[in-house]
């Protein structure tokens, strides 16, 4: 039975997600602060945390980066703010989607299923990729260029991952959102020129290099120029 954290400071909406996420064989937990929902994270250890960035003593932002350093759990983020910044910061940071407030408890339900079904697939494979001399171990989550690792978040990761199992393909910004945030963003799509552009520097002297195709996206290939 899935685990699921709802963390938010209004009880209602706890009460909301309860109701239809229990009605889909889940079993779910829900606290009010952003401490009770680190000390629940560790000893409840959830499949999937649904969390509200305005919390009374720390922020969502802050309850995301502190999970993020230590797991790799899903986190679906709830806002009731709709400025796209805020949607940027939260997946910049490591949250694997977000849904803003007032919204449709099945609409919830089908995102949740979909986060899951996502980090699920992930974990299952069991491909090791070489791109020059960059090496991607998919199933450790390792990155190494000439054996020296290379540190990446969660999503700079999972955008390498693409890239790599797309070599030398053009990915819009779209394709990407798609596969590596796992929804259609309508709007903005800037969060994945940020990603990009810290993938690289972080992998610089790789032989992998990101090029940018001016008016569609982008692509990788070995050697090349920007």
């Amino acid at each position: 039975m899935p685990r699921v954290l709802v963390v938010d400071d209004e009880s209602n909406i706890i009460e909301l997600a309860k109701l239809y996420l229990e009605r889909e064989g889940y079993q779910v937990e829900g606290v009010t602060t952003g401490q009770d929902a680190l000390s629940k994270q560790g000893s409840m250890k959830p499949d999937i945390v649904i969390l509200d960035l305005m919390l009374p003593d720390i922020d969502g932002f802050e309850i995301c980066r502190q999970i993020r350093a230590k797991s790799d759990v899903p986190i679906l983020m709830l806002t009731a703010r709709r400025e796209d910044t805020d949607k940027i910061v939260g997946l910049e940071i490591g949250a694997d989607d977000y849904l803003t407030k007032p919204f449709n408890p099945r609409e919830l339900v089908a995102r949740v299923k979909a986060v899951l079904r996502r980090y699920q697939t992930g974990q299952k494979t069991t491909d090791a990729v070489e791109v020059g001399q960059l090496r991607i171990d998919i199933p450790r989550h390792e990155v190494a260029i000439e054996e020296k690792p290379v540190q990446l978040r969660t999503k700079e990761f999972d955008l390498l991952v693409a890239f790599a199992q797309n070599l030398g393909m053009v990915m819009t910004r779209e394709k990407l959102l798609d596969l590596v945030w796992g929804f259609d963003y309508y709007g903005e799509t800037r969060t994945v020129d940020v990603h990009v552009n810290h993938l690289r520097e972080k992998i610089d002297g790789s032989g992998a290099q990101i090029e940018t195709v001016r008016g569609t996206g982008y692509k990788m290939v070995v050697g090349g120029g920007l």
